[in-house]
């Protein structure tokens, strides 16, 4: 039996803590048995608000044990893993405390605040001889997973091109401060520089627009080229100042030799060259599910994690730090 901390208890944090109980329901080995936050008196009797809504509003706590100190809960529980779901700058060293510690960790997107502390973490994982997984969700999403099988299997024969794109309204306050957070390119459009990363590969140079809406916030709106030797025509948009009613939306556009695919509203729609095009079926779960789902099964199984190793999602860091600099300076490229 897997005995899990999960630390932190915001939005994210709910969001991993809904799919920790679901995965005991269903009878996996897993067990959620602390939750430590600082805040958690409070959090524990109020909503948390993300771009997709967690399975519920108010959270009933009885039956965990809870903490506001992380050493207690380390010296109080016998844990196997942690679930790290904090702010992005307490990523790296937190992480490598808890590997040095003997312990599993399933961290929270982006990996760290900079692509040293990212390579930082990927060395203490394979000193310590821990497991390590960036929660990379939408490596584990359905339309995503099928975008992918699509170009391994080459059933639509090579891609041509692409576009990605998320957009939401404003996030939470802490978000806007771009020192944390770094910004919508670290924090909203790092999703879409991982799926090309995992989909592409490492791109040859890069080069990114930035604009920066809210002041301190960093870049708000960001849009990225990404060059390949074979000359696939990919770009990635993210802006997170769409307000009124606009909500939040993640899309791709990927066109093949053979066809393409579009994913928006929630569903892959698969229009072949030849013959009619179809709607995919696909799971209605979330990537949320599937991540934690496979962390628990590589810590059961003691294999390593293959779909987002920690080196992959180091070089997602390495690529927006690339994008950085381009947007810095005005979009010139920028060689990986």
């Amino acid at each position: 039996m897997i005995k899990v901390g999960l630390i932190g208890f915001g939005f994210m944090g709910r969001m991993h803590f809904d799919n920790y109980t679901r995965l005991m329901k269903e009878g996996h080995p897993v067990q959620l048995v602390a939750v430590c936050d600082l805040r958690i008196e409070e959090l524990k009797n109020g909503a948390a608000v993300g771009n997709i809504a967690t399975n519920q509003e108010l959270y009933d706590l009885s039956a965990f044990n809870l903490y506001t100190s992380i050493e207690d809960m380390l010296a109080n529980e016998e844990l196997d893993m942690v679930d790290i779901t904090l702010p992005t700058t307490a990523h790296a060293d937190l992480t490598c405390q808890m590997l040095e510690r003997g312990l599993h960790v399933l961290c929270e997107k982006p990996m760290a605040r900079s692509a040293a502390d990212s390579w930082k973490m990927v060395e203490t994982a394979k000193r310590t001889g821990k497991q390590l997984m960036i929660a990379q969700c939408l490596r584990f999403w359905p339309a995503y997973e099928y975008l992918k099988a699509c170009i391994e299997d080459g059933r639509y024969g090579q891609p041509l091109g692409g576009y990605f794109f998320r957009g939401s309204g404003l996030p939470q306050p802490w978000y806007l401060d771009g020192s944390q957070s770094g910004g919508v390119l670290m924090d909203m459009h790092i999703h879409d520089t991982d799926m090309i990363n995992w989909l592409f590969g490492v791109p040859q140079k890069v080069s990114t627009i930035g604009r920066n809406v809210i002041a301190g916030s960093a870049y708000d709106i960001v849009s990225t080229h990404y060059v390949y030797e074979d000359g696939l025509v990919l770009n990635a948009q993210a802006d997170w100042t769409l307000r009124g009613d606009f909500g939040f939306a993640m899309t791709y556009r990927v066109n093949f030799e053979g066809g393409n695919l579009i994913f928006e509203n929630n569903q892959v729609t698969v229009n072949p060259n030849e013959g009619a095009g179809f709607v995919a079926e696909l799971s209605d779960d979330m990537g949320y599910y599937f991540e934690v789902r496979a962390f628990v099964e590589a810590i059961v199984t003691n294999k390593p994690t293959t779909v987002c190793t920690p080196e992959s999602a180091a070089r997602t860091i390495d690529i927006i730090e690339a994008e950085q600099k381009s947007a810095e300076a005005g979009g010139s490229f920028v060689t990986l």
